[in-house]
């Protein structure tokens, strides 16, 4: 049987916590933010935990982590 290949896109922009849980930064806030509302730029802030089936995806695409 051959090895799982990690989804390399999704391995440079998302990491697995120590209890499993799924972190990534919210899209949309490198550029053109003149054009945003302070609201939808202040959503964007910080980390963010993925929802559960989502997750289940995720972990489908990183088998080593």
């Amino acid at each position: 049987m051959p090895k799982m290949k990690t989804h390399k896109g999704a391995s440079k922009r998302i990491k697995i916590t120590g209890t499993g849980k799924v972190k990534f930064q919210k899209t949309g806030k490198r550029h053109k933010l003149e054009h945003k509302t302070p609201k939808a730029i202040r959503v964007k802030r910080g980390t963010k935990i993925a929802a559960s089936g989502t997750a289940a995806n995720i972990h489908r695409m990183l088998p080593y982590s």
